[in-house]
C-alpha cells in the first residue's frame, strides 16, 4: 500500500469510527467476528468494562472473520489501531473453517501484535471484496499501565485449589483443626494470609466457567471461552491455530528471564496446568498439549513440570500392562501454520504419536522422577525437573495416605496399588522440590501449584475425599508461605478457578461411628408411597420409615455441635468416619445415594488407561451406584451423574510482596493485573 493510499484508508477508518452505526458495519459484506473480543464490536457499547486488557508490550493476535457478498470473494484485509495501520502482515484463511459460516467467508489474522501505550485503543478492520466493496468492523482493547513504583516481587506463587469455594475451606478447617465453643482451634495456612478478597469467576461465554478459562484469566489477564486456554475463540476447525494471547510465563521469560513451574495433582494435560503454558481451543488434546510443554519451553521458561499424565509421554506403540497403554494419538496432536510459528518464534510441531516424550525431555536436560523415591533423590543442583507419578490423574490424598499407613482397600491391597503406582508424593512434597529447582534461577520464577482433585472429588460428591484434598492443598500452601517468609520478594496467592458442587456444611452426624455403621448395615428401610394433591394437582412423595438415615442422622443447628477428628502424625485425620462427623450438602449436585460413610474406593476415573481392567473396573461407576446398600436416594439439582461448577464467587488470599492489593470484590482477570503490578511496578 502506498503512503497516499494508506492515508486515505486511515481517513476512511477514522470517519467510519465516528459515523457508522453497528448495522452499517455489519451490512453485507460484513465482519462477523473481531478479535480481541470487545463490547464495542459485539454490542456497539464503547463504555466500561473493556473486555480485553493487556500489559504494556504483552503480545496478542488480531483476527477477523469476514463474509463477502454473494458471488464475491474477500481479497484484502487490513488492521488499524487508533487509525494507524498495524505493521505486521495479514494472513487470509479460506479453508478449514467452521461449516456454519457463509460461503466465501475468510479468517484474517495478524500475529503477535503489542502496544506500549496505556489506555483504551480502537481496533479497526478494513476488508475489501473482489468487486471493490469495502466493509469495516470496530472494536477496542485496553493497555493497563504500571501505575506504582516500589519494591518489586521477584517470584509469584499461584496456588489454585481447583473448585475450591469458601465452604471447601471451612470444611477442611473443621476437620483438620477442630472447633470449640464457637472458635476454630487453629486456622488453615491460607487463613493466616493477611489480605483476602472476593473473585468473580465467569468465562467469556458463560456465567459458569470451566477450569480452562478459569485458570487462563490468572495467567493472561483475559477471558476465554469454556474449554479454551491461551487463545481467543475463532472460526477455524484447527484447535491449535486460534488467536494467541501471551501468558504471564511467556511475558516474564521474554522481558525478565523468569522461569516457570507447574505442579498439579491432576494429569498434567488437564485444564489448569495447561492454562499456564499451552495455547489450544480444545483442552482435551493431550498429545499436542504435552508436546507443547517441551517444544515451547524456550518461550515459557518451563523448568518444572510435575503431576500425573504419563500416558501422554509414552509412545503409542506402548501397550503392555506394566507400562500402561499410551494415550498419544495424531488426532490430538498438531502442526502449526507457518505464519503462527514465524510470528511467535516457536516450533511447528508434527504428528508424532510414537514420540518418546520422556526421552525427549531427558535429552533436553531434564531430570525425570517417576515416583516419590526418585523425587526425593534428585540432586541438589537439578536445573529442570519432570515428575510423572501416575498414568493419568494422581491418586487422591486419602488413598495416598492410606497407602503409606498400610490400609488395604476391598481388593486386599492399598487403593494406590490398584493403580500400579503406589509410591506417589503428596502435593507439599512436590512443592518443596519445585521451589528447590526454581529458586536457582537468579531472575525469579512463576510457580503454579494446583490441588486438582478438590474439584474432581466434589464433582463425584465424595465429601471425605475432597475434604482431605483441601487439607493436602493447604499443606502445600504452608510450604509456599514458608518460602515467602524466607524470601520476602515473593508474592503468594491462594484462590480457585471456580466453585464446584454448590457445597456447604449443613450439619453433623448425631451418631457415633458404630451407630452410623449399624444403621447403614441394617436391612433396607421399608418405603411408604404417599399420594396427595396440591391445588388439585397430584403429586407423589416417598416417605422413608423405620431406619430413615437422613432424619435420624442429620444434626442441624444445636444438634450439629462441634465435630472432632483425631489428627495423626502425618497431618491427616486418623479416620474420616469419626463419631459425629461433619456432613455436607450439594446445591449443584446430581442424583446420588448417601449413607454418610467414607467410600472404600474412589469412583471410577474414566481418564485412567487401566479403568476397564480389574481391579479398577470394580470401583463404583458414579454416585448413583455408590452407597446403594443401606443408603438413601437424593435427587440432584442437575442432570447427569456428577455435580457441576457454579457461578459462585470465590476467595483469594494473598501473602508477601504486593499482597495488599488483593482486597474487595474483583474480576478474575484483575488478579493477573494486580500480580503483574507487583512484579513490574512494585509496591510501596
Amino acid at each position: 500500500m502506498t503512503s497516499k493510499s494508506t492515508s486515505l484508508v486511515r481517513s476512511a477508518v477514522v470517519a467510519v469510527a465516528a459515523s457508522l452505526t453497528l448495522a452499517a458495519v455489519h451490512a453485507n459484506p460484513s465482519v462477523l467476528r473481531l478479535t480481541p473480543p470487545s463490547m464495542l464490536f459485539s454490542f456497539n457499547d464503547d463504555g466500561n468494562p473493556v473486555t480485553s486488557r493487556f500489559l504494556p508490550g504483552q503480545r496478542f493476535d488480531l483476527q477477523a472473520t469476514v463474509a463477502p457478498s454473494a458471488g464475491q470473494t474477500i481479497t484484502d484485509v487490513r488492521f488499524f489501531v487508533d487509525g494507524t495501520p498495524v505493521a505486521a502482515g495479514t494472513t487470509l484463511l479460506k479453508t478449514g473453517l467452521v461449516l456454519t459460516l457463509p460461503a466465501g467467508a475468510t479468517v484474517a489474522t495478524s500475529r503477535a501484535y503489542s502496544n506500549l501505550t496505556p489506555g483504551v485503543h480502537k481496533l479497526y478492520v478494513l476488508a475489501t471484496q473482489s468487486d471493490g466493496t469495502i466493509t469495516w468492523g470496530t472494536g477496542n482493547f485496553e493497555i493497563v499501565g504500571v501505575t506504582q513504583t516500589g519494591r518489586r516481587a521477584k517470584n509469584i506463587i499461584l496456588c489454585i485449589g481447583d473448585g475450591m469455594g469458601i465452604a471447601h475451606r471451612t470444611a477442611a478447617r473443621i476437620v483438620s483443626q477442630g472447633y470449640q465453643q464457637g472458635k476454630a482451634n487453629a486456622p488453615l495456612a491460607m487463613d493466616t494470609f493477611p489480605f483476602t478478597g472476593i473473585v468473580m469467576t465467569s468465562s467469556l461465554n458463560s456465567i459458569v466457567t470451566d477450569s480452562a478459562p478459569g485458570a487462563h484469566c490468572y495467567s493472561t489477564g483475559n477471558k476465554a471461552n469454556n474449554g479454551q486456554e491461551g487463545v481467543f475463540p475463532d472460526d477455524t476447525l484447527d484447535a491449535f491455530d486460534n488467536p494467541r494471547v501471551e501468558y504471564a510465563s511467556e511475558y516474564l521469560k521474554r522481558t525478565q528471564g523468569k522461569a516457570l513451574g507447574i505442579v498439579t495433582t491432576a494429569d498434567v494435560f488437564d485444564a489448569t496446568p495447561a492454562a499456564m503454558a499451552v495455547h489450544t481451543s480444545n483442552r482435551g488434546n493431550g498429545t499436542g498439549i504435552c508436546d507443547q510443554y517441551l517444544d515451547e519451553s524456550g518461550n515459557t521458561g518451563l523448568t518444572v513440570l510435575m503431576g500425573g499424565g504419563r500416558k501422554w509421554f509414552l509412545p503409542a506403540k506402548t501397550n503392555s500392562v506394566a507400562q500402561a497403554t499410551s494415550a498419544r494419538k495424531d488426532s490430538s496432536d498438531y502442526v502449526l501454520p507457518a505464519e503462527l510459528t514465524a510470528s511467535w518464534g516457536i516450533p511447528a510441531g508434527t504428528l508424532d504419536s510414537n514420540r518418546d516424550l520422556i526421552g525427549d525431555f531427558k535429552t533436553a536436560g531434564w531430570t525425570y522422577a517417576p515416583d516419590r523415591a526418585s523425587l526425593n533423590a534428585i540432586p541438589a543442583g537439578t536445573k529442570k525437573l519432570l515428575g510423572l507419578f501416575s498414568y493419568s490423574n494422581m491418586n487422591v490424598a486419602k488413598d495416598k495416605i492410606d497407602g503409606r499407613r498400610g490400609v488395604n482397600g476391598p481388593n486386599g491391597q492399598p487403593v494406590v496399588a490398584d493403580y500400579l503406582l503406589p509410591d506417589q508424593p503428596m502435593l507439599d512434597e512436590m512443592t518443596d522440590k519445585a521451589l528447590q529447582v526454581l529458586n536457582q534461577n537468579a531472575a525469579g520464577f512463576f510457580l503454579m501449584i494446583e490441588g486438582a482433585s478438590i474439584d474432581k472429588q466434589a464433582h463425584l460428591m465424595d465429601s471425605d475425599r475432597w475434604i482431605l484434598e483441601t487439607i493436602e492443598f493447604d499443606r502445600a500452601v504452608a510450604r509456599a508461605q514458608a518460602f515467602a517468609a524466607n524470601n520476602p520478594d515473593t508474592l503468594v496467592l491462594v484462590t480457585a478457578d471456580h466453585e464446584c458442587g454448590g457445597i456447604n456444611i449443613v450439619g453433623a452426624s448425631t451418631k457415633t461411628a458404630a451407630q452410623l455403621k449399624a444403621l447403614v448395615n441394617a436391612p433396607t428401610p421399608v418405603t411408604q408411597i404417599i399420594s396427595n394433591t396440591i391445588a388439585g394437582i397430584p403429586y407423589v412423595t416417598t416417605n422413608y420409615v423405620a431406619n430413615n438415615l437422613r432424619d435420624t442422622v442429620m444434626g442441624n443447628y444445636d444438634a450439629a455441635g462441634f465435630p472432632a477428628y483425631a489428627i495423626a502424625n502425618d497431618g491427616y485425620p486418623s479416620t474420616t468416619d469419626p463419631d459425629y462427623k461433619v456432613l455436607i450438602g450439594y446445591a449443584g449436585g446430581a442424583d446420588r445415594y448417601e449413607n454418610y460413610l467414607t467410600a472404600a474406593t474412589p469412583d471410577q476415573d474414566s481418564q485412567q488407561p487401566l479403568i476397564k481392567s480389574a481391579p479398577l473396573n470394580t470401583y463404583p461407576i458414579a454416585a448413583t451406584n455408590r452407597a446403594v446398600a443401606g443408603g438413601f436416594f437424593l435427587y440432584g439439582q442437575v442432570p447427569g451423574d456428577q455435580a457441576v461448577h457454579t457461578a459462585s464467587d470465590i476467595p483469594v488470599s494473598a501473602y508477601g510482596r504486593g499482597a495488599s492489593q488483593f482486597t474487595g470484590v474483583m474480576d478474575n482477570t484483575d488478579v493477573f493485573f494486580k500480580a503483574m503490578q507487583a512484579v513490574l511496578g512494585g509496591v510501596r
